[in-house]
């Protein structure tokens, strides 16, 4: 394959990883049946998604007692990668409530915020446009904007206390454990494979190696969120993405502000700035920031994000700098300015929406939120379909237990008939068109949310994100100079997170080893945790030789999208978020 797109401009997708998704993640036969573990469902993940089947799953069963007690000593699995379930997650939050209260009825609104992990119920909100780094605009709320009457969240607090409720219910939870493989024996998903602990940097066994164990299971879901390491060969060894459109991706990177007086509003800014206008730059994205009450200490909080579309053409366009330059605006200065950064995050999140999402099922599994691409990236909303996903499976898992069946089948048309589906139908072509940029696609897009998908007629289509053409250009050039208290580098934020992979570690990123130095540069300055570097002797133009500092690594998943692999790390490693 050429590595250009006939015009000199270098396409990522010309450079992939060395790795072979069904070879290296499916194993095919099981480990003899006295060196495995044998549970009634295994659910790979404990995000929101995986732990809102797991809780749904539970409670059915908790009035079942003949149905539980054929699932055997393990009931319900969920095998978690991070140090404690929620570790790896982040989101902005602002959520839908109904799933929420669908899935635990007996909770108040207050209840929540009295858990810690919900922050206030959005009152006042606002939406701006950001014309120049020193003017803002206010504009009438866009309906994927209006958010009166949800609540703003943390995903990873939210997942805390859905695996203590699990745990309470009978769960297994296994958290510092990561899933490797997928099993699949006679065209069927028979469980999963948990990776090996304790290995060298080379691979060698050290003092405290643990093999890895065959995880067998009756179901097994697919809950790992963005860019799920047995997702992907699962939709390959499936079919399960034949028809339907390239998935594709955004980035997120996420501060957390203590401030010293309360922000009173939710507030979106749609740019351009600090974006660049032109579509030679590729560029598009936004801002949010929420306020946060915590009822626990008093202290008045701010979540503050931005996001780009991973289609961007620029190789030095990076979403952490663009966040630190956002900062800089006056109308973001007035609410952070006196306070104190005290959390950081960012992570990779899917953008294809309806036409990209893959069959939900397959013999044996079925997939669920972000695994499945269940978020309305024009409202920045993904949560609410993760619980809701999640309550849906739940029930279809207990359906088939109960009855004998083994197949999972009715969960396709379960959450087709959801408000899954019949909002993520709605705006089913609302991002495409921004493709063509902010000036060209934003008429277009716009036209699609008016009329909920009918205009522009017929299906949209998407392009991979690895397909456009890179170019070194100058967006770094506005990046403001860190000054450690206002503004961060990448390092010291990557600090903040808690991660703790260890020096000596396996590298779990796969990467060409010598790039054209355009592709090496998008992924230095792509990467939120500075894990890609560029030798300072490196020829300017050319093939370049890239250095990967994978402990760094925070498990955005966002190399993915432009070039590289994201496989599973060794359990506990990577973040351990608390507030995102």
């Amino acid at each position: 394959m050429s590595g250009s797109n006939g015009n000199g401009r270098v396409v990522p997708a010309a450079y992939p990883p060395p790795v072979d998704p069904q070879q290296e993640f499916i194993k095919r036969t099981l480990d003899d049946e006295d060196e495995r573990i044998e549970v009634g469902v295994a659910i790979v993940g404990g995000g929101t998604a995986g732990l809102a089947t797991a809780n749904r799953l539970l409670q059915l069963l908790a009035d079942d007692p003949e149905t539980l007690e054929r699932l055997g000593e393990v009931p319900v699995a969920v095998i978690e990668k991070a140090k404690v379930c929620g570790g790896h997650n982040l989101s902005g939050a602002v959520v839908r409530p109904g799933p929420l209260e669908e899935l635990y009825p007996d909770l108040t609104r207050e209840d929540w915020r009295k858990e810690g992990w919900a922050f206030g119920e959005v009152t006042k909100e606002a939406v701006y446009l950001t014309p120049t780094a020193k003017r803002s605009i206010r504009i009438p709320t866009p309906p994927p904007f209006k958010n009166h009457g949800n609540e703003v969240i943390s995903v990873s607090a939210l997942a805390r206390y859905q695996q203590r409720l699990a745990e309470e219910a009978g769960a297994y939870v296994l958290t510092e454990t990561a899933a490797t493989q997928l099993l699949v024996e006679d065209g069927r998903v028979r469980g999963v494979r948990s990776g090996d602990k304790g290995r060298g940097k080379d691979g060698e066994p050290l003092g405290n190696f643990e093999p890895g164990t065959d995880i067998t299971a009756q179901f097994t879901v697919l809950a790992e969120g963005c860019w799920g390491h047995l997702t992907g060969p699962a939709i390959r060894e499936f079919d399960l993405a034949a028809g339907a459109e390239p998935q594709v991706w955004e980035l997120g990177v996420k501060e957390i502000w203590k401030v010293p007086k309360p922000l009173d509003r939710l507030i979106h800014t749609m740019g351009p700035w600090p974006l660049k206008l032109s579509s030679k730059y590729g560029q598009v994205g936004g801002s949010w920031i929420y306020p946060m009450k915590d009822e626990k200490t008093g202290d008045d909080l701010v979540s503050i994000g931005f996001v780009v579309e991973l289609d961007y053409a620029d190789a030095t366009t990076s979403v952490h700098d663009l966040l630190q330059q956002f900062k800089t605006h006056p109308l973001v200065r007035r609410i952070l300015e006196g306070g104190e950064r005290v959390g950081w995050g960012a992570k990779a999140l899917p953008g294809g929406g309806y036409w990209s999402m893959p069959k939900l099922t397959m013999p044996g599994a079925l997939l669920v939120g972000d695994s499945a691409g269940m978020v309305d990236t024009l409202a920045l909303k993904g949560v609410h379909h993760c619980i809701k996903s999640g309550i849906l499976a739940g029930e279809t898992i207990y359906r088939a237990l109960k009855n004998g069946e083994t197949s999972l089948e009715s969960y396709e048309d379960a959450v087709e008939r959801s408000s899954i589906g019949k909002e993520l139908y709605a705006v089913r072509n609302g991002r495409q068109p921004l493709q063509k940029g902010l000036l060209l696609g934003g008429p277009l897009s716009g036209l699609a949310q008016v009329t909920k998908g009918k205009l522009p007629p017929g299906r949209l289509s998407w392009h991979r994100n690895d397909s456009i053409p890179m170019f070194v250009g100058d967006s770094k050039d506005d990046y403001p100079k860190p000054d450690g208290k206002y503004t961060f580098d990448k390092l010291s934020s990557v600090f903040i997170t808690g991660n703790a992979t260890r020096d000596d570690a396996p590298n779990h990123i796969r990467v060409r080893k010598s790039v054209p130095r355009e592709v090496a540069e998008t992924w230095k300055w792509m990467c939120p945790a500075g894990v890609y570097e560029i030798p300072e002797d490196a020829p300017e133009h050319g093939n370049v030789d890239v250095i990967v500092n994978y402990t760094n690594c925070v498990q955005c998943g966002a190399i993915t999208a432009k070039g590289g692999r994201l496989t599973t790390p060794e359990g506990g490693d990577g973040p351990l978020y608390q507030q995102t």
